[in-house]
């Protein structure tokens, strides 16, 4: 590798390097520009400066034109100098792109222009681009990058800070006219392509995901073998929503290229976000990308500062996400918000006129549903199942239009729905949107679990006060309960009255809830005993509201109780807020929450024979209740006998807070929830067919021949796992998953043509146990917990995946299925493709004769092995040896020694040729005798025929 180093003198050459670049024009001539002003053209053959620039103004950058003629420098003042180098005494032209002049005749200040690009154009006037030079003017611009092409000046904003930009052109070559056709510009957290070839500029589409961070992921949700319509059909409508004004071209950056593998299935990953936005992204590939966008604020009518409801509760998020349910086949989607809401999605290929329905539900507990955590733990035993009869509940349902005054926030939701009818484009429309009410002056608690069955047609949400269950098909409300209404007629743990709530505002019991680690490692060391309190502020972190564990409950040590769970941090990484008032450290109480819902086909008592719609629901403490329900397949029927639903008695119980819940058949295969095939509502053709649901019902008894009626309940909580036999609800197997630690996110996956649970705990392990046996099959301490992002949204699908958002701008994507890691180096694509670099013009005679251009030529370029060849060996080389007397010296000192190896050498050189020419001798005279034998037969054989051969 050839190298030089160039020493330049400090007095004459003052400040660091600010640019570099080769001349265009002259070979081996480098431009080299100083912070303090200064500008050298250096000859790299000569060893010294061809000439010395000094400038007033410090130099950010250079660019030459292609001629090598002048050059171009952006100064700190916010001015451009062209600098000619037949007069380098002073600048050609000082222009001041964004300089205006004042009444006083005096130029206003303007910023630094960090980096210009000076570009020839063989049709038109040259381009200059530049980043920054605008005027001091305004406070808090944006970041810009100005066009100047002839007298037009574009000024184009950018949404964060330039790091770096280049021109794109039709040529590699610097001496060539360039012909620029685009500008990538990096941006802080983008990238983006401008095109050149059209006068307004636009920006190419990028695609490539560069936005998944354009707003705070909150949520993530992964759903791995799809069905293969839904990725098409959402790319399709996610096209006419994109933004106008992109160019029309195709995207001018190219380079690498991937493989699919072996194993592709459709994949889809979904993220929620903190303005309310849903996007869905196609993950079959080893690249993401969006299909489809989804603005759930559009369903609500923005809040007013004024209003009181919004001033006390809507902060600078409220619509942000808190979770997602999806059901593909039927694509009914359902989103839970932070300001208590939920939005049912309904998708649809035709745009409509719409009017979104509004139910208003009072989910607060009464003043008999609290825990009491101390004194008394002689709780009441129970088995397993049992027998109550339920207890009589109480609905609460506010119609679209009613309310109160502002004055009074009871009976209010947080946010309004719009009540006129909308325009709704094609994709997800809004059809039902849920809100819970204030309550006693308080807002009311962040819903924590959620699940939608497209089959029954019902949504079902619970919190800490309880849960409800709404027809979505006949937007009434079936069920709004408190938690210990749920048990019927026995309650498992004692109740104490509290003090009458007062009417606290809901800013004294706001908790920010943050990523920092900090916060859970300083409540970790408030409690003595191992963990209990940091678990519970993680669980408030990740449900938003402050639950009460079945282990917690029953454990010795004292409590410490904290009525903040986290510190505050910076809004990017804080998007679940706690707005319950209700539990404190004055109140000493807490709730039981409903944690987990899952509908399916199944038993909900011991004395039942045959599988019937059934809701499980695992709650806080430990317990899995089962509420049977008779449902109407046909709408028509609904009307005239609506669904019923009410508590069974029977009472499931685990250690710690349920987490998940799954059905196998006896066989250990997983059962599918029943579901309804995606009808489009909207659509014209035979209106009376679309009425008509057809349902895909996966009954335990109808998918087994040989092991008779029943199924297998799987039910996962933060601390074991056991399997329950249905309807006996005997349990086949348990299993102890952590002791030292909690798990925070379980799911039933299929890996393998098997099916087994997946874990991840709090310290980081990933675990899977096998099904139904809950055999430990993979124990791997993969990920420690540095902050709450990735516990909230961490999570696991088919195929042995799962992924989490491990920073505030990337998704990682992990797999624990060997199967998947084989295939995954076919997946690797290739990074840098190799292509033919184009040839340089050809420069004619009559053009370098005639054109006034001169060109430099060195001897090696003259007389190379590049341009003319490999010489001969008789003819002479120039090899450069070590210069100075030094050199001479060491050289001196060597020359007998090489003297004397050089007549050895010539003497064995000498005896080979004498061995050589005997050789050649023998050889010829070899070759006189075969010539006169061969002669003499050709004689011989000359006048006889072939057959007297």
């Amino acid at each position: 590798m050839w190298k030089r180093a160039i020493k330049l003198s400090t007095k004459t050459h003052p400040g660091p390097v600010v640019h570099l670049s080769d001349s265009p024009k002259d070979e081996g001539k480098l431009l080299i520009g100083f912070e303090s002003g200064t500008i050298v053209q250096w000859d790299l053959r000569l060893k010294k400066a061809d000439f010395r620039i000094y400038y007033d103004e410090a130099i950010h950058s250079v660019s030459w034109h292609h001629e090598g003629k002048q050059f171009m420098c952006s100064h700190s003042d916010g001015s451009l100098s062209i600098w000619n180098l037949r007069n380098t005494t002073k600048p050609f032209q000082v222009t001041f792109p964004h300089g205006k002049i004042q009444k006083d005749g005096r130029k206003e200040s303007c910023k630094p222009i960090l980096k210009v690009e000076y570009k020839t154009s063989r049709n038109s006037e040259p381009f200059v681009i530049f980043s920054g030079g605008l005027s001091y003017d305004k406070a808090g611009r944006r970041p810009t990058l100005t066009i100047m092409h002839g007298k037009a000046i574009t000024v184009l904003e950018m949404d964060y800070p330039i790091v770096e930009f280049m021109a794109l052109c039709e040529t590699p070559y610097n001496n060539e006219v360039q012909e620029p056709y685009a500008v990538v510009v990096l941006l802080e957290k983008d990238l983006i392509v401008v095109d050149l070839t059209q006068s307004n500029f636009p920006v190419f589409e990028n695609p490539y995901p560069m936005d998944i961070h354009e707003s705070p992921v909150t949520c993530t949700a992964y759903f791995a073998d799809c069905p293969p319509d839904i990725i098409p059909i959402l790319y399709s409508i996610g096209v006419k929503h994109k933004k106008t004004g992109y160019s029309q071209k195709e995207w001018p950056v190219g380079g690498g290229t991937w493989t699919l593998g072996s194993h592709t299935y459709p994949e889809i990953i979904i993220t929620g976000h903190a303005d309310g936005s849903i996007k869905f992204w196609d993950a079959s590939a080893i690249t993401l990308q969006m299909l489809y966008k989804l603005k759930t604020s559009k369903a609500f009518m923005k809040p007013k500062p004024s209003e009181g409801r919004a001033a006390d509760l809507v902060e600078d998020d409220p619509f942000a996400i808190q979770m997602v349910s999806w059901c593909p086949q039927s694509r009914i989607f359902c989103v839970v918000g932070i300001s208590a809401h939920i939005i049912l999605y309904r998708f649809s290929k035709y745009d409509a006129n719409t009017q979104i329905v509004s139910l208003e539900v009072r989910l607060q507990c009464e003043a008999e549903d609290v825990i009491s955590p101390s004194e008394n733990e002689n709780n009441p035993c129970f088995t397993e199942s049992g027998s109550h009869s339920p207890q009589p509940h109480h609905q609460h349902a506010a119609s679209p239009g009613s309310g109160t005054t502002e004055g009074n926030k009871d009976s209010n939701p947080c946010l309004k729905v719009k009540d006129r009818m909308v325009r709704v484009p094609p994709g997800y429309q809004a059809e039902l949107v849920i809100q819970l009410l204030w309550a006693d002056g308080e807002p009311p608690q962040q819903i924590t679990s959620l699940d939608i069955n497209s089959a029954y047609g019902l949504l079902a949400f619970g919190n800490c006060n309880g849960l409800a269950v709404v027809d979505y098909l006949q937007k009434t409300i079936l069920l709004c309960m408190s938690t210990l209404d749920l048990y019927g007629a026995a309650d498992p743990y004692q109740r104490l009255t509290r003090s009458p709530r007062r009417n606290r505002q809901s800013t004294s019991g706001l908790t920010e809830l943050s990523d920092n680690q900090q916060s859970i490692d300083t409540d970790r060391s408030k409690s003595p005993t191992s963990g209990y309190a940091s678990r519970r502020a993680m669980l408030q972190q990740l449900h938003g509201v402050a639950m009460y564990s079945h282990d917690e409950h029953h454990a010795t040590a004292p409590y410490c109780w904290s009525e903040r769970a986290a510190a505050t941090e910076s809004r990017e990484n804080s998007f679940s807020r706690s707005r319950s008032s209700s539990v404190s450290s004055i109140d000493r109480d807490t709730k039981e929450a409903v944690t987990t819902l899952q509908f399916g086909e199944s038993y909900a008592r011991k004395s039942d024979t045959l599988p019937t719609p059934c809701l499980w629901v695992g709650t806080s403490l430990g317990m899995v209740l089962l509420i049977p329900m008779s449902i109407p397949t046909d709408n028509e029927e609904r009307m005239e006998e609506p669904v019923t639903i009410g508590p069974s008695g029977t009472v499931l119980t685990l250690k710690g807070s349920v987490l998940r819940i799954s059905f196998l058949d006896c066989m250990g295969a997983l059962i599918q929830s029943p579901y309804e095939v995606w009808r489009d509502l909207n659509a014209h053709e035979d209106p009376d067919r679309m009425r008509r649901r057809k349902l895909i019902h996966i009954s335990p008894s109808s998918s087994q021949h040989t092991c008779g009626e029943g199924h297998l309940a799987v039910v996962c909580s933060e601390k074991q796992a056991k399997v329950f036999l249905m309807p006996s609800q005997s349990c086949l197997f348990v299993h102890n998953i952590t002791e030292s630690s909690f798990v925070l996110r379980a799911d039933v996956v299929s890996v393998c043509n098997s099916v087994c649970l997946a874990c991840f705990c709090a310290n980081g392990h990933v675990m899977t146990l096998s099904l139904p046996s809950l055999r430990p099959l993979l124990d791997v301490n993969y990920l420690p917990l540095a902050d709450m992002r990735i516990a909230r949204t961490f999570c696991f699908t088919h195929g042995g995946q799962a992924l989490y958002l491990s920073s505030p701008t990337e998704i990682q994507r992990i797999t624990y299925s060997q199967e998947m890691c084989d295939n995954l180096q076919e997946m690797l694509g290739e990074l840098f493709t190799p292509i033919e670099t184009p040839e340089a013009q050809n420069r004619g005679f009559l053009k370098g004769f005639f054109g006034g251009n001169s060109h430099n030529f060195d001897r090696e370029e003259l007389f190379g092995e590049a341009a003319a060849g490999k010489g001969s060996r008789s003819l002479a080389q120039h090899i450069p040896g070590q210069a100075g007397m030094e050199g001479m010296k060491v050289a001196a000192c060597g020359v007998v020694g090489d003297l004397a190896r050089a007549r050895i050498a010539l003497d064995e050189r000498g005896q080979r040729l004498g061995e050589l020419e005997e050789r050649t001798a023998l050889m010829m005279t070899s070759a006189e005798t075969f010539s006169k034998h061969a002669h003499e037969v050709m004689l011989k054989c000359k006048d006889k025929k072939w057959y007297q051969l």
